[in-house]
């Protein structure tokens, strides 16, 4: 049985949280997504505690996909080391799974 992934990174701005998100989806490698902002964020980074705004991407995709979308999300993320998480869905409808799989496996173009 597939596999459902929620994939989540940070961006700085807005801006930067959607292009990541619109190029994952249309590049096929996550079925769906939603940018949600701004958070405040607290962390540790080059020995020094840190504070910041950040916005929230969160993508679904298959187990199968996912290190092609976290390769893309690397690359095209404009921090050094992004932060790429993800945590398997535990329960879904098998709609919503069929979905996902059907959209990050399509081997022809997707369709706006």
């Amino acid at each position: 049985m597939t596999q459902v992934l929620d994939v989540t990174t940070a961006a700085p701005t807005r801006e930067a949280a959607v292009r990541l998100a619109e190029s994952a989806i249309k590049a096929g490698l996550a079925a769906g997504g939603q940018v949600s902002g701004p958070v405040a964020s607290f962390f540790w980074h080059n020995g020094e505690f840190g504070e910041g705004e950040e916005w929230s991407v969160s993508l679904k995709t298959t187990d199968a996909r996912y290190p092609d979308l976290e390769a893309h999300l690397i690359t095209h993320h404009e921090w050094n080391n992004p932060e790429v998480t993800a945590v398997r869905l535990a329960q879904a409808s098998a709609a919503y799974v069929a979905w996902v799989e059907r959209v990050t496996t399509e081997q022809v173009p997707h369709h706006a």
